[in-house]
């Protein structure tokens, strides 16, 4: 069974540590295998791409590289916050903000 996350697609999230420390974005996607997950627009690599058919100039292409997911912390109103389970009224377990207390 896979473990539960304190992320999701779609969250928005500020890095905690690491060379993209304090920026912000929105999970693009997330490798629950590694735990890692691509944030829009941080963590910029280059890489070089040699010419191809679809491609015929080549050249260095900018992309995102994934980052350990426990270096993440979710934004809740502007506010970066760790996150809680809790049941609502009908029983349904669901996220909240612990520094809120609002259901995200």
């Amino acid at each position: 069974m896979r473990d539960k996350l304190h992320i999701k697609i779609g969250d928005s999230v500020k890095v905690l540590s690491g060379e993209s420390k304090g920026s912000e974005g929105k999970i693009l996607s997330i490798d629950r295998i590694k735990n890692r997950a691509i944030i829009e627009g941080v963590n910029i690599i280059k890489k070089h791409v040699k010419p191809s058919a679809s491609n015929p100039q080549g050249g260095i292409q900018e992309s995102e590289a994934s980052i350990h997911i426990s270096n993440l912390m979710i934004v809740t109103g502007g506010q970066p916050s760790r996150i809680g389970r809790k049941l609502n009224t009908e029983g349904k377990l669901v996220r909240y903000s612990k520094k809120t207390g609002e259901e995200i």
